[in-house]
C-alpha cells in the first residue's frame, strides 16, 4: 500500500500544481499551457497507475476499497499541508517519486 499512496500523493500534487494559484504560490511563476498539460497528463496518470499495486496485493476485491482509502488519505494530507507548509508538499511529492521505486522492489 505504501507504493499507491506515493503514487496517489504525487498525482494529486501534479494536478495541484497545474492550476495557476498553486504553481504560482509554490514555484513563484505561472505555468506555460504545455506545462499545465503535461501536469494534468502526469497526475491522471500517476492516479490511475496506482491502482495497480494496490490490486496486486489484495485482489479486485479489497484493492479496490483500499486504494479508495488511499486516495482520500493521500488527498487528505496534501489538503491541509499546502494551506500551511506548501514547500513541505512539494517536497513530500518528489520524495514520494524518488522512493516509489524502492517501494516497488520492497513489495515483490
Amino acid at each position: 500500500m505504501l507504493l499507491a499512496l506515493l503514487l496517489c500523493y504525487a498525482g494529486f500534487s501534479a494536478l495541484c500544481l497545474s492550476t495557476d494559484r498553486h504553481h504560482g504560490e509554490l514555484l513563484h511563476s505561472k505555468p506555460s499551457p504545455r506545462r499545465r498539460l503535461c501536469l494534468r497528463v502526469g497526475g491522471w496518470l500517476l492516479l490511475i497507475v496506482s491502482i495497480w499495486p494496490a490490486v496486486q496485493v489484495a485482489g479486485w476485491g479489497q484493492g479496490l476499497v483500499e486504494w479508495c482509502a488511499v486516495l482520500m488519505l493521500s488527498a487528505l494530507l496534501l489538503v491541509l499541508l499546502l494551506p500551511y507548509r506548501p514547500r513541505l508538499a512539494l517536497t513530500l511529492a518528489g520524495v514520494g517519486l524518488l522512493a516509489s521505486p524502492v517501494a516497488a522492489f520492497a513489495a515483490l
